[in-house]
């Protein structure tokens, strides 16, 4: 941000030095300071102000911060988000915002500024937690992002309490409730007040929370989706510069802007909740909330109270069989029992970071949190995925680029995009090592770069994609044996096949499992091929010629 020996290039800008070096001055009351700002940035002429102002707070958050090398791609990309989103925000909530920038010291960590940045923009920080567990990003970036799953706070009980009662009125003492004054835990969209509650006629107290939609978010919220929706198409109209086909990046952002809508349908996710407890019913170990439908209403979900710390915290002093056995049980909850259920389409947990994940020592069980954002994937898209994993594991391009194919809304069948998919799934598995098992995370990846070529992938799976990632980021920071997912996954359908004849084979048809078989046969062929053309590789490599 602008300091104030730099006051004369912000000035150039029709801004009056005096305003320039009072709003720069910390010994001048904060709330004169921010209002000087929010003139400046409501004024009809204020684009260049405010894109000034963008560019110099991005100055000291620079993308090759926050970026690692291996997304470098995406740099240019991530930086014109920032931008416009820096510049296009409105007044009320920009200003404070820079105010805070130009007062933090000079040496202010670019993870520390940019987290100060998303605060109170929900929109920013569910995109935060989705990327807290990549494995990939810089360290320090890491911590940062990972306070988003359980850290953040920028809402005062008594805002929350007041929202309570206001809705909620005699029904509080009509189910004797005793509210907790402090807020127990804040998530992006949401502030969670602990209680007790007794039914009518009953002694019997139980303990209760009541998710409640923070005060701001209504209005907050609906700026930052029509933020998204502008920058959808900024972006897009701009698709050459970044790499990607037309459609993509306008598309990407719109699923996603949908999907976060969800965050705020507090009616959508109570339905869920049922639904989901429905799912997990029969299954040992996994524990959903329970609504308490008479506490709710649109803006607050009253929930069983259940026990556990996060996930990762719960499983730091394990020795390394006992972490095991929890990643195996979160794999289970989490992707093998949604994808192979026998038949009818699967809800599944689309937002699963470690915040929403409760672990209970004492009775091994894992309570699975924050139902908004979920999805379900059709039985013919979970038989094609499960088809997918299968090929992939087999090194089968020819079987791969069917699967994909087929995942696609029309199947795809222009041989300008069959040849896409083929291109990439040859590309990645001819660039895996021998050694290598590949699984469901090389296919996800697959999937990824062929939806940036352009082929139309159904939005189910875009999210069943991010699940996944996320799931193997807080895998790998459980610190858990190495173990594969698939063969978690084998043995979800093996125990799914063997408890009744009716599901054996399920979700594939007897047709697809003789071409996993047939397929199953090529495989050493495949293997071999593959371990003769690495040891060419080496024997022809500068290195191994400079030994001879």
């Amino acid at each position: 941000m602008a300091k104030p020996s730099e006051a004369a290039t912000v000035a150039t800008l029709s801004v009056p030095p005096g305003e320039v070096l009072f709003i720069l001055s910390k010994s001048n009351p904060l709330e004169e300071r921010t209002r000087k700002i929010q003139q400046l940035l409501d004024r009809p002429d204020s684009r260049a102000i405010r894109e000034e102002m963008s560019r110099r707070v991005l100055q000291f958050i620079p993308v090759e911060a926050l970026v690692p090398e291996a997304y470098k791609h995406w740099r240019p990309l991530v930086y014109d988000a920032m931008f416009y989103y820096g510049s296009h925000l409105s007044a009320g909530r920009l200003a404070p915002k820079l105010i805070e920038q130009i007062d933090l010291p000079a040496d202010t960590a670019p993870e520390e500024r940019l987290m100060r940045l998303i605060a109170k923009v929900p929109g920013l920080q569910k995109f935060g937690q989705v990327l807290a567990r990549n494995r990939k990003l810089p360290r320090s970036l890491h911590r940062q992002l990972i306070r988003l799953e359980d850290g953040i706070r920028d809402v005062n009980a008594d805002q929350v309490l007041a929202i309570v009662h206001g809705q909620l009125g005699e029904r509080l003492r009509e189910y004797s409730v005793k509210i907790q004054p402090a807020i127990y835990v804040e998530a992006s969209v949401s502030a969670v007040l602990r209680f007790r509650w007794r039914k009518p006629g009953k002694k019997r107290q139980e303990r209760g929370i009541f998710k409640v939609l923070k005060p701001y978010i209504p209005d907050f919220f609906a700026e930052d989706m029509d933020l998204l929706a502008h920058l959808a198409k900024h972006l897009g109209a701009r698709h050459k510069k970044y790499g990607f086909a037309a459609h993509v990046l306008s598309d990407t952002f719109n699923d996603v802007r949908r999907l976060l809508q969800h965050e705020i349908d507090f009616s959508r996710e109570q339905k869920t909740l049922k639904e989901a407890a429905q799912l997990y019913r029969t299954v040992p170990g996994i524990s959903i909330p329970q609504v308490i439908d008479p506490l709710c209403t649109g803006s607050i979900t009253a929930l069983s109270e259940e026990r556990g710390k996060k996930i990762t915290n719960a499983v730091a002093r394990m020795p390394a069989w006992r972490r095991g056995e929890v990643s195996q049980q979160l794999i289970d909850a989490l992707i093998a029992i949604p994808l192979f259920a026998p038949e009818g389409d699967a809800l599944f947990h689309a937002d699963p970071h470690a915040g929403n994940l409760l672990y209970d020592n004492r009775t091994s069980e894992l309570t699975i949190l924050d139902w908004a954002l979920t999805e379900h994937l059709t039985q013919e898209q979970r038989k094609n995925l499960a088809l997918l994993f299968l090929m992939i594991v087999l090194r089968d391009p020819v079987g791969a680029t069917a699967a994909i194919l087929a995942l696609s809304p029309g199947g795809n069948t222009e041989p300008s995009q069959a040849k896409i998919v083929r291109d990439e799934v040859n590309q990645c598995l001819s660039g895996l090592p021998v050694k290598h098992l590949p699984g469901a995370v090389d296919a996800m990846g697959i999937l990824e770069r062929v939806a940036w070529h352009g082929i139309r992938l159904p939005r189910s799976l875009l999210m069943f994609r991010k699940a996944l990632f996320t799931l193997d980021g807080i895998l790998h920071d459980m610190a858990a044996p190495e173990f594969s997912m698939e063969s978690v996954m084998v043995k979800h359908l093996v125990k799914t096949w063997t408890a009744t004849w009716r599901n054996v084979g399920a979700p594939l048809s007897a047709g697809d499992w003789v071409l996993v078989q047939c397929s199953a046969l090529l495989f050493p062929g495949r293997l071999g091929l593959k371990g003769l053309q690495s040891a060419l590789q080496r024997r022809s490599s500068p290195a191994a010629a400079s030994t001879r």
